[in-house]
């Protein structure tokens, strides 16, 4: 609508404050105020966008309903509360979906009000002698020096260390990237506010954010279309323009630097550009995640790795060009490397005016070869044409080589002061990123693999029933496949369309290793791995694919590691078992041995969690953790952990710096691979200094976790053991409470998908895998991530806390008698107070319980049309909540969530407010489009849309338990 707005009435904006006057931050003794002022200006210039855009009444009722939910939420009144029932009821359409569009947008301003914030309280920490935040590389060092591992250690340890984040593109992400960019300038001008501005300055800044807010206003905040597999592609490399590709590499430069203050190298010729640049490295499934998305297959993932190339040249191109600007430095004022004249003199740069300029005459050829090279992989748009041409490079190496030339020379010849602001970073990147951004994972079921090869084998005549062997056939008949030079694959047969993809795609990353280099594709992961013929059966596989090499009958190397993935609890109580079989296999061990002796192993939280539930899934990840960390040593083997956490608490995410630093002693050991999912990459990505701090916190953690020795607090073995012998109590306990609700309750299924807007999200235009494994309503069929993300909807966040309370109250309750009672209960506390593990898991459930709200889950059991069911059902949600706090508080001390960490209490508590409106408009939405089609109407677009909007408004509010 485009309503004019009326002179003589100003807008208040969606905070309960009075609007914020253009000043800039006043700095007061209170450390939150100035991010109550950007709240305040954001809420306020939203408010004047909604009155100008839609008009005085519906800003009023807007404005009504703010107001309104406030006193209801923050003031207790339960007259608001029915009130609030009523407004929203009485709504239009059009109204519903402007009241909606408005309290989520307020949601995603006080997300990036937060970011801000966050990033100016960094700030000012570093500006003082403070001692370093924990988290923070300084700090990291700092408790290694105090604990006497010393400079080479640590530089030696990142010689042979990988962490790596592994961006995937599960289907929680639900906003465009259109509203995402818009958010970002709207971050950059909120930022820009920190500076001394003029009062004209400061206008115009202000100007700029609404007129940006009103671009959000003006944009459509829903896709019309599913997201494609090349969408997803697109939409994570904007992350690397943004923030991987500047701030990865300044990252190296820091620690680099923070460990040659803190451990001045003895070799006084010592570069610190000589740092390792190979500890922090990017991997992608994006492309290459083929389980349960059909529209994954060998074209996708050379589209992903064309995609990433391109993306990475333009940055170094655009990087040459700068540095050809910045240095003109003449052979008439200073001398220049032997190496660095022959690398001028084979420029096809021919100009007299550059005739004394060698480095800008190398940068020219560098920029040719890498034209041509980035040519040569597919890259059509160069921007700026290279002087002339050049042949291309063959391997990243030989550009990094070329770089290493310049900061040579330069360092030999008084430049070294001209090495640090760019070219520094790009040589570093050109380590990092090679010629393919990021690593690209393959991952595929277990069971396709099956369906494929008994095609295969029965089509060869060798097995006509390979599925039906027994395990120890199938693993006779796989090693001796393996042994045998011929493949089974014959061009004169004709296969199904299944068996075609399946070897397209190992067919497409030997490609892809070829044109990229080796590190563009290196590990498959096999998902449901619940067997050692899984295993060996992705070996022979590869076989056929030429990826796996032999001499005679012997094998010799393998180009993609095989990459076992435990993921229900079964599967994880037997991860040690099957890899022991894998290890201690003859013909294994020469493979490994190509692998510098390194094996790694991914545990998937999220869908654990599902099968059996927060307290057991975490406990069965932490035995299985230290099983297979024990039989690794026994038998000679580095271990990598690949950690599949979700985003949400839920899905097994929670703060990164602490869940390393919980993890078991040896687990982490250099080798760190961690999943990023979702909505939970923008979270942490879309801003660079938000990104470059939660990657100083995997680098810090993982230097803490890998080389700090035991200290004298640490808990002796005995205690270790009591505590994991209660801790295994508990996760029984809780597992079978947890176990008989989901699945052995009657009619439990029903009420989650009347309960929740399940079936609503499978309709999102949110990402191209289906919400589903199967085409079916079991929840063994549904996939782990809506799962979660349902009961965030609902605000019961099921998946974070349910059976802890009856799992310790049970437990306690089953004491011999009062003094066995306070024993235990003193055995929980201290393991509260002394074990990593469980301290971080109650911190995580805390969280996740201070964002629950039953009251308004309660709205949403509305949806469950049979009463008897519906109160049945929430009377043990409500019961198992109570005894879960109540536990949690027994533990702890703290009868307040998040008394540990008031900032983020304060912070939910204020977006509990903007949040109940959206809560309560879903549930209505969902009676009304649900109704129709009971009625057989067909659905109506606005009533969807709204349903839609709500969906991303609520997961904005909830950020990482959405």
């Amino acid at each position: 609508m485009a309503n004019s707005t009326p002179s003589n009435r100003k807008a208040r904006g969606l905070t309960p404050e009075t609007g914020a006057s253009d000043k800039s931050p006043v700095r007061s003794s209170d450390h939150d105020e100035p991010l109550k002022e950007d709240i305040r200006l954001l809420g306020r210039l939203l408010g004047e966008v909604v009155l100008e855009q839609e008009g005085q009444q519906v800003f009023d009722v807007v404005e009504n309903i703010r107001q309104t939910a406030v006193r209801f939420r923050r003031e207790s009144d339960p007259i608001a509360g029915d009130t609030l029932d009523k407004l929203l009821k009485k709504l239009s359409r059009d109204e519903t979906n402007a009241v909606v569009r408005a309290f989520s947008y307020f949601s995603h301003l006080a997300n990036i009000a937060e970011d801000q914030h966050h990033n100016r309280q960094r700030r000012a920490h570093l500006l003082t002698s403070a001692p370093a935040q924990p988290g923070s590389v300084a700090h990291a060092l700092s408790r290694l020096d105090e604990a006497g591992v010393s400079g080479p250690q640590i530089r030696q340890f990142l010689q042979t260390s990988l962490i790596s984040p592994v961006l995937t593109a599960h289907p929680t992400e639900v906003q465009r990237k259109s509203i995402l960019d818009a958010e970002r300038e709207v971050a950059r001008l909120v930022a820009a506010r920190d500076l001394p501005m003029t009062s004209s300055e400061l206008r115009r800044n202000t100007e700029r954010l609404r007129a940006r807010i009103a671009t959000l206003w003006q944009t459509r905040m829903l896709r019309f279309t599913k997201l494609t597999v090349a969408d997803e592609i697109e939409n994570a490399l904007s992350y690397y323009r943004i923030t991987f590709l500047s701030e990865l590499p300044a990252l190296y430069d820091d620690v680099a630097t923070e460990i040659e203050t803190r451990f001045p190298a003895e070799d006084t010729v010592h570069d610190p550009l000589d740092a390792p640049a190979s500890y922090l490295q990017m991997g992608s499934w994006i492309g290459g995640d083929r389980d349960g998305n059909p529209n994954v297959n060998a074209s996708t993932m050379r589209h992903a790795l064309a995609r990433q190339s391109a993306t990475l040249f333009d940055y170094y191109l655009e990087e040459i060009h700068a540095l050809g600007a910045e240095l003109p430095l003449s052979s008439l004022m200073v001398d220049a490397s032997p190496d660095l004249m022959a690398l001028a003199t084979q420029s096809p740069d021919r100009s007299e005016h550059r005739a004394d300029e060698p480095y800008r005459r190398a940068l020219i050829g560098i920029y040719a070869r890498l034209a041509a090279t980035a040519r040569s992989l597919g890259a059509n748009d160069i921007l700026r044409q290279e002087v002339g041409t050049a042949a291309p490079y063959g391997t990243s190496a030989e550009f990094s080589d070329d770089l290493s030339t310049l900061v040579a020379s330069l360092h030999a010849n008084h430049g070294a002061a001209l090495v640090k602001p760019r070219l520094a970073s790009l040589k570093r990147a050109s380590e990092i990123f090679g010629f393919h951004l990021a690593t690209l994972d393959m991952r595929q079921s277990s069971d396709i693999h099956e369906r494929v090869l008994s095609e295969l084998l029965s089509k060869a005549r060798v097995e006509s029933d390979y599925a039906s062997l027994t395990e120890a056939g199938k693993i006779d008949l796989l090693l001796s496949e393996l042994a045998k030079p011929r493949l089974l694959f014959s061009p004169f047969m004709e296969y199904t369309d299944e068996t075609h993809s399946e070897l397209g795609v190992l067919h497409a990353a030997r490609d892809i290793r070829h044109r990229y280099g080796k590190r563009a594709v290196r590990n498959y992961i096999i998902s449901h791995t619940e067997t050692l013929s899984d295993l060996l059966e992705v070996l022979l596989l590869q076989k056929e694919a030429g990826l796996l090499h032999t001499d005679g009958n012997r094998l010799t190397a393998l180009d993609l590691m095989v990459v076992p993935l435990f993921e229900t609890i079964p599967d994880l109580r037997c991860a040690a078992s099957i890899m022991r079989q894998w290890l201690t296999l003859s013909q294994i061990a020469p493979l490994i041995a190509k692998q510098d002796k390194l094996q790694e192993v991914m545990l998937g939280y999220s869908d654990s969690n599902k099968d059996g539930g927060f307290l057991t899934s975490n406990w069965e990840l932490y035995k299985a953790e230290n099983e297979l960390v024990a039989l690794f040593n026994e038998v000679g083997v580095t271990l990598r952990l690949f950690h599949g956490r979700g985003g949400t608490v839920g899905r097994g995410g929670g703060p990164s710096y602490q869940a390393i630093l919980a993890q078991p002693p040896g687990t982490v050991n250099g080798q760190i691979r961690v999943t990023e999912q979702g909505e939970i990459i923008a979270s942490k990505f879309s801003n660079p200094d938000i990104g470059r701090r939660n990657l100083e916190l995997l680098v810090s953690a993982t230097l803490e976790a890998s080389l700090m020795p035991p200290t004298q607090e640490s808990q002796p073995p005995q205690a270790v053991a009591r505590y994991e012998a209660v801790m295994d109590e508990l996760s029984e306990r809780a597992y079978r409470t947890y176990r008989n609700l989901v699945y052995d309750t009657p009619g439990f299924t029903d009420y989650f998908f009347a309960a929740t807007p399940i079936a609503e999200i499978a309709q999102l235009n949110i990402g191209s895998r289906p919400a589903s494994r199967k085409a079916s309503r079991r929840i063994e069929d549904l996939r782990a991530i809506p799962w979660g993300f349902s009961w965030g909807q609902c605000r019961l966040l099921l998946p974070g806390w349910y059976g802890f309370g009856s799992a310790v109250s049970d437990w306690l309750a089953n004491a011999a008698d009062a003094s066995d009672r306070s024993q235990r209960l003193d055995t929980l506390r201290s393991m509260s107070r002394d074990w990593p593990f469980f301290g971080a898991l109650l911190s995580n459930m805390d969280m996740v319980l201070a964002k629950t709200d039953l009251a308004v889950a309660s709205r949403y059991a509305s949806l469950v049309p049979e009463r008897e069911l519906r109160n049945a059902i929430f009377s043990r949600f409500a019961d198992e909540h109570d005894r879960t706090c109540e536990m949690l508080a027994t533990i702890t001390g703290n009868r307040e969530r998040l008394a540990t960490n008031p900032v983020l209490a304060r912070s939910i508590k204020n977006r509990f407010a903007y949040l109940d409106p959206l809560n309560h408009l879903q549930v209505e939405l969902l009676k009304r489009h649900r109704t129709a089609l009971a009625e057989g109407e067909a659905p109506e677009d606005r009533v969807q849309r709204g349903i839609h909007l709500t969906i991303n408004g609520v997961a904005a509010g909830l950020r990482n338990s959405g």
